[in-house]
């Protein structure tokens, strides 16, 4: 999934129109009913179908032990968030579901999430916590982690980049100059334009979305000094970079042919993008973001999913039993072994350091150092105008600092529209 296509979906308000409770009705569904909690002795789980093979093989000593069946509801996990404030009431909709973690802020202030209790036995660290963490209180049990890497191309480079000055090297490389734009080079590139992707570079400075780790709409860090810097460090990037990195339509994909098409050597990228490569012929390797010219850590978003309990459930204390039953490191080892995607149990992530892909192992790497996108509705207001403040800087049409305080300031305007 692009991370693109989930950070605009953060915080949209919920349209009823797709949510109408007959969406429960579902021809995939195993129970053979209306995909609803049918009652006592039943705990209904909605997943991806891609998901059903592991989950229908481990629901067995689950039942067992509880004394219950599962039965599950195959749907698409946004359209299942989106479902759930209709559904829910409406008793039609699941006990349990997996959604992304920046759905999880919405659905809680909405009402339509219960509280989870996170076993104490270490299975999660802090920043897998503040994923779930709503107003204080914990709405999910993490579960998926991803977030964005390095890859770079090993027939162009020895070695991997360590630092920000590794990759600036690249760019007075002539194998890299833009033949159609004189004086522009590719050495590496990243779209930065999508404030996904250059979030990092503004956390490793010192700027910030919101205040009190993501929580405090009041207190915007996009202007500050540490912002500032990053934008004029942006700038002296897109002042070697082709025309073409500022057209938001095409940049993606010219960020991902052009390493493909080896004229760029290194490109930054989540997970997702490894298939892309491979399949173009790419020999790639894949580590963590280089360090900073300020010697900070590239922070980026830690992404992912987390289960939740629907406020509507028939029976809370069952479905907090299974969120803790599917969270073992036990299952989730089964889970990447049989899906291959990338759990966050602790005890996991420590097995696929040393045995996983090094995709895998550089995703988990640099969790260590993302932050949590912050998830309350107001991250909506974020996205366009952080773009435009980007956008205005590097073209040369304000100062960094005039970007800033203009982005900020609109995202205030909208915050007290929307939201006060």
């Amino acid at each position: 999934m692009q991370s693109s296509f989930k950070r605009v979906l953060t915080g949209i308000l919920f349209i009823g129109a797709a949510v109408l409770a007959g969406c429960g009705n579902n021809e995939s569904d195993t129970s053979g009913g209306n995909g609803t909690n049918s009652g006592e002795g039943v705990l209904t789980v909605s997943i991806e179908e891609n998901y059903s093979d592991y989950f229908e093989a481990i629901k067995g000593d689950f039942e067992e032990e509880h004394g219950v069946t599962v039965e599950f509801v195959f749907r698409e996990q946004l359209e299942q968030a989106e479902a759930l404030p209709l559904d829910g009431p409406a008793d039609i909709g699941p006990d349990v579901m997996m959604i992304p973690y920046d759905r999880i802020g919405q659905l809680a202030q909405q009402g339509n999430l219960a509280t989870v209790t996170i076993p104490d036995d270490g299975r999660f660290n802090e920043t897998d916590i503040q994923q779930v963490t709503v107003d204080d209180q914990i709405y999910g049990m993490p579960y998926l982690l991803e977030t964005l890497v390095l890859y770079y191309n090993k027939d162009l480079l020895d070695t991997e980049p360590t630092s920000f000055e590794d990759l600036e090297a690249l760019m007075e490389d002539d194998q890299y100059d833009f033949e159609v734009e004189s004086g522009m080079n590719t050495g590496f590139i990243a779209n930065w334009l999508d404030f996904y992707y250059s979030y990092g570079l503004f956390a490793g400075y010192g700027g910030y979305i919101f205040g009190d780790n993501g929580t405090d709409p009041s207190d915007i860090g996009l202007n500050n000094e540490g912002s500032v810097e990053a934008l004029n460090y942006l700038t002296e990037w897109y002042a070697k970079w082709p025309q073409g990195m500022l057209d938001e339509g095409t940049v993606g994909d010219f960020v991902d042919q052009s390493f493909i098409d080896g004229k760029t050597a290194a490109v930054i990228n989540g997970p997702w993008g490894a298939a892309n490569y491979e399949e173009g012929g790419v020999d790639f390797g894949v580590t963590t973001i280089p360090t900073l010219p300020n010697g900070e850590n590239y922070q980026p978003f830690a992404g992912g999913r987390g289960w939740v309990i629907s406020n509507y459930a028939k029976d809370v204390d069952l479905s907090q039993a299974w969120l803790e039953y599917i969270t073992t490191h036990e299952n989730q080892l089964e889970f990447y072994e049989t899906v291959q995607q990338i759990p966050a149990n602790i005890e996991t992530r420590k097995v696929l350091l040393e045995e996983g892909t090094e995709v895998e192992a550089a995703v988990v790497e640099q969790y260590e150092n993302a932050n949590p996108m912050p998830n309350i509705p107001q991250t909506a207001e974020v996205w366009d105008n952080a773009k435009n403040m980007i956008f205005d800087t590097v073209s040369g049409n304000k100062s960094a600092k005039q970007s800033a305080d203009d982005a900020v300031k609109v995202i205030q305007q909208l915050i007290e529209q929307k939201y006060e």
